[in-house]
């Protein structure tokens, strides 16, 4: 098995604000697996918030690239298990890695990799399509560039309840919003009570991400069910969430890709939490991925091709928020 890294600036078609920070470019690495005619795809983004640059995952990576090289016959489990020990403090590069092997390894097999599971994807729900914080007039504009049964509705500001009341005049699709840790106790529930009567289905991280007390009380008292983001990393984390947050958004780069990602979705669905998946902002490559664990989820967020002004691969395709996967097995993932 031969290992190939690419790095890639992902440029977005409009600058992306959320509570913490603004972008106009998001860095990635590809992680390429070939083994004879066959090859797997897997990415990562780096993340400012979490610590995790491009050159740190690529420099990772190379570190145990003859472990990685001389691998190839495990299961994706048992090669997930074989890397954590070496890639445990770089969970970025390990999903990119785990990804890439579980896409290889279905295309061994000869099938899609929501075929080898076992899933069916006749219930699959819609993808939400993201508006990043920017003055009300460029939010308008976004939602009519691209109309879209759902959106993701970025707020941490201190206009946010006018934001959505100006918004809701211009659609009537559904929204959600994620405040990224940028709210207070109070403040959330308050708001929970006004989104609600927007139209709102639910809030995802209103509060700072280790501040479990104020969860608990957001989760008593919310007029919206709550889902984690920020504060559900891990797959420890998800038990964590339990009696804290209605629901739990399992990002693949952040707990270490599709194989740690699945075993946080069952265990989210024992204890009786909402599923859903989100992205970093990644290509085609990485949201092909996540596309595969679909049936598994009540909820998901993956638009980022939609944001770029530039893809680097096809495979599954959006419209509407409805995903159709690629023809190919594995993720069905091509580079350009």
């Amino acid at each position: 098995m031969e290992l190939i890294l690419k790095a890639y600036d992902l440029k977005l078609k409009h600058t992306f604000t959320i509570s913490r920070k603004s972008i106009d470019v998001q860095p990635c690495v590809i992680v390429i697996l070939k083994d004879g005619e066959l090859t797997g795809f897997g990415e990562a983004s780096s993340n400012p918030y979490y610590n995790i640059t491009v050159p740190m995952m690529m420099a990772d990576l190379e570190k145990i690239r003859s472990i990685i090289e001389s691998s190839g016959t495990e299961t994706p489990e048992a090669f997930w298990s074989k890397m954590h020990p070496y890639l445990k403090d770089n969970l970025f590069a390990l999903c990119a890695l785990d990804n890439a092997y579980n896409d290889l390894y279905a295309r061994k097999k000869g099938k899609k990799l929501y075929e080898l599971w076992g899933y069916t994807i006749e219930k699959n729900p819609l993808t939400d399509y993201t508006i990043g914080i920017a003055p009300i007039e460029k939010m308008v504009a976004k939602m009519e560039e691209l109309p879209w049964p759902i959106y993701k509705i970025k707020l941490g500001t201190q206009e946010d309840i006018a934001i959505v009341k100006a918004l809701r005049q211009h659609s009537n699709a559904i929204f959600r919003i994620d405040a990224n840790c940028g709210w207070e106790v109070d403040e959330t529930i308050r708001n929970s009570i006004e989104l609600k009567k927007l139209g709102v289905e639910f809030l995802e991280q209103p509060l700072p991400a280790d501040d479990w007390e104020g969860h608990k009380e957001v989760y008593n008292h919310s007029a919206l069910p709550v889902i984690a983001d920020e504060s559900c990393i891990k797959e420890e984390d998800v038990a964590k969430c339990f009696h804290h947050f209605h629901g739990v958004n399992i990002k693949l780069a952040k707990c270490g890709g599709l194989t740690p990602g699945r075993r946080m979705i069952q265990e989210a669905k024992h204890l009786g939490l909402r599923t859903m998946a989100g992205c970093m902002t990644e290509s085609t490559v990485g949201i092909s991925a996540i596309a595969h664990l679909l049936p598994e989820l009540d909820y998901v967020d993956m638009d980022g091709p939609l944001l770029l002004s530039e893809d680097i691969a096809s495979g599954v395709t959006m419209e509407f928020g409805k995903i159709s996967y690629a023809e190919g097995n594995g993720t069905g993932v091509h580079l350009f």
